[in-house]
């Protein structure tokens, strides 16, 4: 909390800078955001037996599982109670002299104690309210995956467009060979690592599936972008290839423990090695990264801004969709905590363990694959719209 507050006075020094107050607030709340991953993990891994110490915990006496899973809810609903406030006061924010612009980039020791008390707060909720509150969770996190998705999509096919641009298109004509070539390379190497790290034996026939599925995929969305009528480019069938073979490595990583078919298997009783600690310690990084740039940059669900430079009093950003995106990037980290079941097996050091975190990411491949190529087709099936 003393660090968030320093932060806020350092950013309230450069209130000349309105600017760069108003952008360096994206760090503050993702710092927020940052704080309450942290302390659901906490709670998680290390404050199992002090649960019982609470009354309102007696349901889960039976199942330190349970009391975990039950912590990680409280602190996410809290995170998404505090993230929800400021989507509702700050949404429709289009103007630098609304005073909703203040509220949004200052006012940081009233927010910051808003926060910390919303982290206190759920842990006075009855248990049946939160496991309703988990339920909804699943829903929301269901949500920000398609968020990300399309996010990630226009990110692509922006960068895409700035590099073909008539302007520059020179300069960047041999990067964008280049990116392209390390990207398919990346992927192609990634594939062949799976099948020998994830194939051990004739019974990995799901693996088998999984990775020879993703393979096909990058083969068919690459020829496709290729293809004179639709003509999307290696860059943006490069970056997808990363994508799609990313979240297929992702999934077969959160096979359960019991799962012979790796051939690093996570460690038991208790004991952790460094890579489970460094996996651990990425994946958890990418959580808030992955919220972070997607509440930054999404704006397919938000109105248009002018821009920049068109009008010095409008925002830079939209603050509304900003905090939606971390609102339910909130349920989204405690599904991955407690493996998208309150009833899931909790293992230290772990993210998204089990088998329903396991086809999660391989829907969101398979769905990450379709609207890529819907995107391609779109205009050649629907003639009539303006995809431009």
């Amino acid at each position: 909390m003393c660090l968030t507050e320093c932060l806020a006075a350092s950013c309230c020094l450069c209130q000349s800078c309105t600017g760069s107050c108003r952008m360096a607030a994206r760090y503050m709340y993702g710092l927020l955001f940052l704080l309450s991953n942290i302390l659901a993990w906490i709670v998680r891994d290390y404050s199992l037996k002090k649960y019982h110490l609470f009354h309102y915990l007696k349901g889960c006496r039976s199942s330190l599982d349970c009391v975990g899973s039950d912590g990680v809810l409280r602190l996410s609903f809290g995170c998404f109670m505090f993230f929800s406030f400021m989507f509702l006061t700050t949404v429709g924010t289009s103007s630098t002299k609304d005073p909703r612009d203040s509220w949004h980039s200052g006012w940081w020791p009233i927010k910051t104690l808003g926060w910390a008390a919303l982290m206190v707060m759920p842990f006075l909720i009855p248990p049946h309210y939160i496991a309703i509150y988990g339920e909804i969770a699943r829903f929301g996190a269901g949500i920000f995956l398609v968020i990300q998705l399309v996010s990630f999509i226009n990110f692509i096919y922006f960068w895409n467009e700035e590099w073909l641009n008539e302007k520059y298109e020179h300069i960047w004509r041999v990067p964008m060979i280049l990116v392209s070539a390390v990207c398919f390379m990346a992927s192609l190497f990634t594939i062949g690592v799976m099948i020998a790290w994830f194939v051990t034996s004739k019974d990995c026939k799901l693996n088998v599936f999984f990775i020879s599925s993703t393979l096909c995929l990058v083969l068919f969305t690459t020829l496709l972008s290729v293809n004179s009528k639709v003509n999307a480019g290696l860059l943006t069938s490069g970056l997808m290839a990363v994508y799609i073979v990313f979240l297929c490595w992702s999934a077969i990583m959160s096979e359960p423990l019991s799962s012979t078919c790796r051939i690093h298997p996570h460690p038991s009783g208790g004991k952790y090695d460094w890579l489970t600690i460094v996996e651990f310690v990425v994946g958890f990084g990418a959580i808030s990264l992955a919220t972070f740039t997607t509440g930054v940059h999404f704006r397919s669900f938000s109105l248009p801004l002018k821009a920049a430079g068109a009008d010095e009093g409008q925002v830079q950003y939209c603050y509304g969709v900003f905090h939606f995106v971390f609102a339910i990037g909130a349920m989204y980290f405690a599904m991955l905590l407690v493996g998208w079941s309150s009833h899931h097996t909790i293992h230290k050091w772990s993210i998204d363990m089990g088998w329903t975190g396991v086809w999660v990411k391989i829907a969101n491949e398979w769905l990450a694959a379709g609207v890529y190529v819907w995107s391609m087709v779109a205009p050649l099936v629907l003639k009539n719209r303006n995809f431009s």
